[in-house]
């Protein structure tokens, strides 16, 4: 049976290569093409595996409530489908929530967690009632008018305009339903708060300098939680480093890659 996921999955076998596959979550409400600059930049040496998340991209749409643990069982299905037993974990934004929530549920077979503009805490109660107002927008309207009205805080508003193209076009595509369900489920999480402190892996937490939606002071926190964790905040970004300036982004990656490898 195929998996259920649609993904990405580019770069030399790994028993022929030395070096820890790397797996890339994308945030909401984007899909899997966010991480372009990073599946270009190492799949040439090391193989890169990018899923689109259920209920978007090109993954099967599930309505209702998609809970975050339930994100992370499709990745570990996937990675047993794609016999990918260790790991690199990168996520940004919601799906740096995911790459906690995957570490919670099989932790063992990450080998580094990168943590790109996400916070860590649960859900304030504002917090929900605004996720489940969004959610039913979403529903009734569709897309378009919320990416319009988020553009320029999902990126810089002095971002590359080919860069804002793209980010817009992957938030129109995306089903309502999906997103929806994802809102419903994102509001519900746990705290990972605790779970940081006790990661046993080395960590890179990064953050755009002018993030709004998950400002600095909260890469400070969790990487203040982690016990083996390095930061860097790249200057002229917003939500999406990795798109707005994605060669920065890639140097503080792959460094950390090569830490991650040169690990016993």
């Amino acid at each position: 049976m195929p998996p259920f996921l649609s993904y990405e999955d580019k770069g030399p076998d790994t028993s022929r290569a030395p070096l820890i596959p790397l797996v890339l979550v994308h945030g909401h409400p984007f899909d899997r093409t966010m991480w372009t600059p990073q599946i270009e930049a190492f799949s040439p040496e090391r193989r890169v595996v990018a899923p689109d998340l259920r209920g978007y991209g090109a993954s099967p749409v599930v309505p209702g409530i998609t809970p975050l643990s339930r994100f992370a069982q499709d990745i570990e299905a996937l990675l047993d489908d794609l016999k990918v037993d260790t790991c690199v974990l990168a996520g940004l934004s919601m799906g740096g929530q995911i790459a906690m929530e995957c570490y919670a549920g099989f932790g063992d077979r990450v080998r580094g967690l990168v943590l790109a503009d996400t916070f860590p805490a649960a859900e304030t109660p504002q917090g929900k009632v605004t996720r489940n107002a969004m959610a039913d927008r979403l529903l009734r309207e569709g897309m378009r008018g919320y990416a319009d009205e988020v553009l320029e805080k999902m990126v810089a508003p002095y971002a590359d305009p080919a860069v804002k193209s793209h980010v817009h076009r992957m938030m129109t595509a995306t089903s309502p339903e999906g997103a929806a369900a994802a809102l419903r489920g994102r509001a519900e999480r746990p705290d990972y708060q605790d779970l940081l402190t006790r990661v046993t892996v080395p960590a890179l937490v990064v953050v755009g300098a002018d993030d709004e939606y998950t400002p600095v002071s909260d890469a400070e926190s969790m990487h203040a939680l982690l016990p083996d964790s390095t930061l860097h905040v790249i200057e002229g970004t917003a939500h999406m480093p990795n798109l707005e300036r994605a060669g920065e982004f890639n140097a503080v990656l792959g460094k950390f890659l090569e830490r991650v490898d040169a690990r016993p």
